[in-house]
């Protein structure tokens, strides 16, 4: 068999370990996806390409390969733009493969026809138009940049006749990415180790940089050394056990939980942000502490964000500056007046479940006893993701996964049987509103075609809770934020799932366990009413 350029693109991605595509076809990608498939990449058609996009997310969280989304010429990548964007703010490296017309056609044709690259250019690392005498250099060049620093898209445009020539040559080995970094042990280096030395009360905020990193271990590590309590983000969630002592909690959309984190940030005398991005957090994290402060920015990447002040800069890998930091050595006791241990304390009363009552937080505080503590779980955007992040206790990196930068709705089910797909062995849950699965209802069938069993905990209140909570909070009449109930377990039964009217705690834990193991989606539909969520964040 003649190899061709297609072989090549495939070839590479199967080095770097990708094993699961998804998208829709069309005339212009079949030689790709054929490509794809001889070079043992499966490829699993979706019902829309963002949805797809998605899902190739949640397989990269469960395996550490690229993320791979197929789309079509023009209506293809145009559905595809909403999870670009999302893979550019939320750090994935998310390879976007299309089809395109050759040069000289699309001189005389324009049906479907407009510059992909410069649709995509401000949403992604880098965009290339593939040719046969460098397709080597550029998928070497798209995968080295979407790994390194802070993970992002590539796109890679392939015109139709490139995808089908042969090609020049085998298909080298991709690029490797590189070993881990650390500062040289200059001024800056001994700074922050002198600001450590002296600190009464240590602080650590940690982000998804740090999850990106692998510096879970290192973070802990670090963590004990020096006698900092940790914040997250919420997807920096898992990176220090949530039940261990030194975990306060995650933060970034939540104003009840800001009423205890930010005092307990005002009080801490030296602050170290190990690979905190701030992409993830509110308008309320805008200069949380004076320019004076002993801040120590801990980060692959150059910072321009603009959001705080810091006072020593660290650009390296995370996990090995923080332990360059203390090279293992113990400091003194810190926090006498057990400041963060009363705020942990306090953020627990905060979300716990209504006593005697049923609602959301019920709800996640039943869940988080009856599924196993391995459970990955998925959230999308709405009022429902800031509850759930503020309760739900993670043990580990990537066993929350959501939209974090972007807050787009629509990720949590994809995300879901994405993740189940590459790692079937792990227990996946998702939580979505029932506006946001009314969203993507169709890609339903592709969970029940890929006999994925998913459970989906539907909060069901008929509102745009959130933004009905802001609308009204401005005093606003009520426009554009409540809609008519839909039939979900009619729906779940007619897409080939289950589906269940949940009402009470006993019902959602037992049900739940159920459609751990139930071979296709349940939809757990849990009618909590409208205005559940308010005074619950």
């Amino acid at each position: 068999m003649t190899l061709r350029n297609a072989d090549i693109i495939a070839r590479k991605l199967a080095a770097s370990g990708c094993s699961h595509a998804y998208g829709i076809p069309g005339g212009e990608v079949l030689t790709i996806i054929d490509a794809l498939t001889a070079a043992g990449i499966a490829f699993h058609l979706t019902k829309h390409e963002n949805f797809a996009g998605f899902m190739a997310e949640g397989t990269w969280h469960a395996t550490g390969a690229p993320a791979i989304l197929v789309a079509t010429i023009g209506p293809g990548l145009a559905n595809a733009v909403n999870v670009i964007a999302n893979a550019h703010q939320d750090r994935v490296p998310l390879i976007v493969l299309t089809g395109c017309l050759d040069a000289g056609d699309a001189d005389t044709y324009t049906h479907q026809v407009f510059d992909h690259q410069a649709l995509l250019a401000g949403i992604v690392k880098a965009t290339f138009r593939a040719a046969t005498s460098s397709l080597n250099q550029v998928m070497d060049k798209a995968l080295v940049l979407a790994a390194t620093g802070q993970p992002g898209p590539v796109h890679i445009d392939v015109p139709i006749r490139v995808a089908e020539e042969a090609a020049r040559g085998s298909a080298s080995a991709p690029a490797g990415v590189g070993a881990s970094f650390i500062p040289a042990d200059g001024p800056e280096l001994q700074r922050a180790r002198k600001w450590l030395g002296e600190a009464e009360r240590p602080l650590v905020i940690a982000g998804l940089d740090a999850v990106n990193d692998g510096a879970s271990d290192a973070l802990v590590r670090f963590a004990r050394s020096v006698g900092a309590p940790v914040i997250t983000t919420y997807k920096g969630k898992g990176l220090i056990a949530e039940t261990d002592a030194l975990a306060i909690g995650g933060a970034g959309l939540s104003p009840l939980a800001d009423k205890h984190l930010m005092p307990l940030i005002a009080k801490a005398d030296c602050i170290v942000l190990a690979g905190y991005d701030p992409i993830e957090m509110r308008a309320g994290w805008r200069d949380p502490w004076p320019d004076d402060a002993r801040v120590i920015d801990v980060t692959p990447v150059v910072r321009t964000h603009g959001m705080h002040s810091v006072q020593v800069t660290l650009y390296g890998s995370v996990s090995a500056v923080l332990d360059t930091l203390t090279n293992g050595s113990a400091h003194h006791p810190t926090w006498p007046d057990a400041t963060p241990r009363k705020v942990r304390n306090a953020l627990r009363e905060t979300f716990a479940a209504e006593t005697g009552g049923w609602g959301p937080a019920a709800a996640f505080h039943a869940l988080r006893k009856v599924l196993p503590a391995e459970t990955v779980i998925t959230a999308d955007s709405g009022a429902h993701r800031i509850l759930l992040s503020q309760i739900w206790d993670c043990p580990a990196p990537r066993t929350m996964l959501q939209s974090s930068a972007l807050c787009t709705m629509g990720c949590a089910v994809a995300l879901a049987a994405g993740h189940k797909q590459a790692a079937p062995e792990t227990p996946v849950t998702a939580f979505v509103g029932d506006a946001g699965l009314e969203m993507v209802l169709g890609d339903l069938a592709t969970v029940r075609d890929l006999g994925l069993a998913v459970p989906v905990v539907v909060l069901i209140d008929d509102s745009l809770s959130l933004i009905e909570m802001k609308q009204r909070g401005q005093q606003l009449g009520n426009t554009g934020v409540d809609f008519s109930a839909t039939d979900l377990v009619a729906v779940a039964g007619a897409m080939g799932g289950h589906g269940v009217w949940i009402d009470d705690t006993e019902t959602l834990a037992s049900e739940a366990a159920a459609a751990l193991s139930r071979p296709t989606f349940t939809l757990l539909c849990v009618r909590i009413g409208r205005r559940a969520y308010d005074g619950k964040f």
